[in-house]
């Protein structure tokens, strides 16, 4: 057998190789084992077997004609080489596949933890609420894991993901520290807001404005370019302010409750604000958006958490305090936007930032007792800003807020199951119905 012979009998059995461990990398219903409520939707379920298994049967038809061309006479004519160099894009081709498979796959295999798995898919829910906008875009689905560290991210859906294609759906990573309290409910939604921006391009149709504010705001031209390089993390924080209200603020002030050299550390080449001017942009957002004393009580907190000295290095001073003075301006011009994707609705109006005033949000939890067997007749999103104000107002203890989003994440999870269960058959299964009500009656006694 001469070298090119023995190069291509060598690359056959390795392609059949790949094939055959092609074909072990199953679907996820048959290999990962989660308890009902722990499950994803059926769009992300359906949306991720999709995209996998067509990423598998094109891999599959590229291995099979690259056996096919083996065996016919352009391949017995080619070099080793030619075969080799063919061969090597195969098997890079299907490292992909596989990096794709364990993205999600990571996901997949903390719905089995338990209690975790059931929290997650209620996070599911309640992401899936913060994000919706009827009649404006059809919303991708959204699915929670947990991962170390104290900071969320988001993939977003129909961005590309690593090796080619589109994500069929949107992926948010919640730190495990946040688990489980209100905190949760400011990074799952600042999350959601990227991904709510994106769908209303929100971050193009702003930069013509801050690009005026440059050329007409003199002294402070300097700090509206700033804004600009920050103003993606800044239409996300506005978003999770909109739909959570004060429990937005009072999460990100404790994720960034730092050493103050972080807290005061100035990059423009990070997308985040500096986290002191951060947290006063967010205060300034929610008084802008709900009226109230507890935005600059918050804000005279931070101050005297955080007092801005002399000790800053450069010109940091300076742009600082900048900054500072266009904060009013800024918060207003984002809650009144008109993107033109809204057709002619503020992002205020849009949001309907009427249902989260902070006496609406009083009513409410005085109305339900702080109970779960009340509180779990809201809107997720509501639910969290009804705590979250609650929280501030010196009414719920970090205690009782835990045990509550506890059960409501579970609940949601409960619930969702059984109406997957009542869209597919007309009723609930009575399995899924009774846990529903027994959980209820449970958590309620």
């Amino acid at each position: 057998m001469n070298t090119d012979r023995c190069v291509k009998w060598l690359l056959e059995q390795e392609a059949r190789a790949l094939l055959t461990r092609l074909a072990l990398v199953r679907p996820f219903g048959l290999s990962e084992v989660l308890v009902p409520a722990a499950c994803f939707s059926p769009e992300a379920q359906v949306a991720i077997d999709r995209f996998l298994a067509d990423g598998r049967n094109e891999l599959r038809a590229r291995m099979q004609s690259y056996l096919d061309w083996l065996d016919g006479d352009d391949g017995d004519a080619a070099s080793g080489e030619e075969a080799q160099r063919r061969f090597a894009f195969l098997r890079l081709r299907f490292n992909v596949v596989l990096t794709q498979f364990d993205l999600f796959a990571d996901v997949f295999t903390q719905r089995s933890e338990q209690p975790t798995g059931v929290w997650l898919a209620g996070l599911d829910v309640a992401a899936t609420d913060a994000l919706q906008l009827p009649g404006v875009f059809e919303a991708p689905p959204v699915i929670c894991y947990l991962d170390r560290g104290h900071g969320a991210a988001i993939r977003r859906a129909r961005t590309r993901l690593p090796g080619g294609g589109a994500n069929p759906v949107a992926i948010v990573r919640v730190p495990r520290e946040r688990m489980v309290g209100s905190g949760v409910a400011s990074s799952l939604v600042h999350e959601v807001g990227h991904q709510g921006a994106e769908l209303l391009d929100l971050v193009n149709s702003l930069r013509p404005l801050l690009h005026g504010l440059q050329r007409t705001s003199g002294g402070e031209r300097i700090a509206w370019q700033v804004w600009e390089r920050w103003i993606s993390e800044i239409v996300a924080d506005l978003w999770s302010i909109g739909r959570v209200g004060v429990a937005s603020t009072l999460g990100l002030m404790a994720l960034v409750t730092l050493p103050r050299a972080f807290v005061f550390r100035l990059s423009l080449e990070d997308p985040h604000p500096m986290p002191w001017l951060r947290v006063l942009v967010s205060c300034a957002i929610g008084n802008a958006f709900f009226p109230h004393p507890q935005w600059q009580m918050l804000a005279a907190a931070w101050h005297t958490a955080y007092p801005l000295r002399d000790d800053l290095p450069g010109n940091h001073a300076d742009l600082t305090a900048q900054l500072c003075r266009t904060i009013p301006q800024l918060a207003q011009m984002l809650v009144h936007h008109r993107p033109a994707t809204l057709g002619g609705q503020s992002l205020a109006e849009a949001l309907q930032v009427e249902h989260r005033q902070p006496a609406r949000l009083q009513r409410a939890y005085h109305a339900t007792h702080g109970s779960f067997e009340r509180l779990r007749f809201f809107p997720p999103s509501f639910s969290f800003a009804v705590l979250g104000q609650a929280k501030v107002d010196g009414r719920l203890t970090p205690e009782a807020e835990s045990r509550l989003l506890s059960d409501l994440l579970t609940f949601w999870a409960l619930r969702r199951e059984a109406a997957k269960a009542r869209a597919a058959i007309g009723v609930a299964p009575i399995p899924v119905a009774r846990a529903v009500r027994t959980y209820t009656r449970r958590r309620s006694s």
